[in-house]
């Protein structure tokens, strides 16, 4: 795959793989609401849930494989403008699904653990999905306008940390930044969830991709953790003071929407159409230690074009 087009160049995910992927590929980023300050990288601004914007972008780069990472993630805001939640995580994903079909080129969309009540954990891709929050409903509405768009799209189900624009985007961040400052946090107990570092989750969806392979897949780490034990394994390998993390219920956070106790998932479909397991936690912490010993969140910060017109 050589040319390569990703929506949500400024978010987490987007932003990595744009990254990652620039020196070896024709990598494209389209941004919206955050422009991006000397990107390694060609960057379009644009709307794409304006009407003709999908066709024009796609015009413009040609892309042989679409990462759509662009969503409305904020759980409390989809609350607050299901409408908006509506356009961005459920019309949009359909509506480039099937522009993707039309130029046959690969589609690989992003969804989210989230769209399972977390009842039960454990979930593979056949069982059924049960959204807690508008997010969720949105999302599992994006997947399904997907496939039925486009059924040789990939649809990847995920939950990632790493660096982001801000400093402020993952999990991660927000341990090591608070610990960093020692300030105490919560940490929930009651959360079960299998993140995946984020530049792994990158070369595992150009995988998927330059394999060719289609449908709903758990794109995720092969362990699970509560995010209370997530934060106390930061601080380890940041060499902070984990003693500042208070384990703690959710429903103690003042949040809008509902979290699902228990997203754990099955990589076991995943795991054999790759022909090997997926990374479990310590490997994902050791990269993500790594990356900042390296430099990347100093890198991916001076991206931040909004925050500099501001100084």
């Amino acid at each position: 795959m050589s040319r390569i087009l990703v929506t949500g160049a400024s978010g987490l995910l987007g932003l990595n793989i744009c990254l990652q992927f620039a020196s070896s590929h024709a990598v494209t980023g389209v941004v919206h609401h955050h422009p991006l300050q000397s990107a390694p990288f060609p960057v379009i601004h644009a709307d794409l849930s304006a009407p003709g914007e999908v066709e024009r972008v796609l015009a413009l780069t040609q892309p042989e494989l679409i990462l759509h990472c662009a969503a409305l993630a904020n759980l409390e805001a989809c609350e607050n403008d299901p409408e908006q939640a509506r356009q961005v995580n459920a019309l949009l994903p359909g509506e480039l699904a099937a522009a993707a079909a039309q130029r046959s080129s690969r589609m690989v969309h992003i969804s989210t653990d989230a769209v399972f009540d977390g009842i039960l954990g454990n979930y593979s891709e056949s069982d059924a999905p049960n959204p807690l929050s508008v997010y969720a409903r949105t999302k599992l509405e994006g997947e399904q306008n997907v496939l039925a768009a486009n059924p040789h799209a990939v649809v990847a189900r995920v939950n990632f940390y790493g660096w982001s624009l801000s400093g402020s985007r993952s999990l991660a961040e927000f341990f090591i930044k608070n610990l960093q400052e020692g300030k105490s946090v919560r940490g929930f107990t009651d959360v079960l969830f299998c993140p995946l570092f984020v530049n792994d989750l990158a070369w595992i969806l150009l995988e998927l991709a330059e394999k060719s392979l289609s449908g709903l897949f758990h794109v995720v780490s092969s362990e699970a953790l509560s995010k209370y034990d997530f934060g106390r394994a930061i601080a380890r390998w940041f060499g902070l003071d984990d003693s500042l993390i208070a384990p703690s219920s959710w429903k103690e956070g003042g949040l809008i929407a509902a979290r699902s106790p228990n997203l754990t998932l099955s990589t076991q479909k995943l795991a054999s159409a790759l022909g090997r397991a997926l990374p479990g936690q310590e490997y994902g912490f050791s990269r993500l230690h790594q990356s900042f010993i390296d430099g990347l969140p100093g890198v991916i910060t001076r991206m931040d074009a909004g925050a500099r017109s501001t100084n």
